[in-house]
């Protein structure tokens, strides 16, 4: 099985741009706090650096 992303929203999606709202709906991080667990890969990697300063995220090995 491959590496998994644990990805928390930290700070709220008010108030930015549509287009990061959309990617934080399309990672599953509708309320704050809530914490998702995602496959390790490139697209899901490209998605999390722009919403960086949103959320936290370790790589969870395993």
């Amino acid at each position: 099985m491959g590496s998994q992303v644990k990805i928390t929203l930290v700070k709220s999606g008010i108030s930015r741009s549509w287009r990061h709202r959309e990617v934080l709906k399309g990672l599953g991080l509708t309320k704050l706090n809530k914490t998702v667990y995602r496959p390790n890969n490139p697209a899901i990697m490209g998605m999390i650096k722009k919403v960086e300063y949103l959320v936290d995220y370790q790589i969870i090995e395993g």
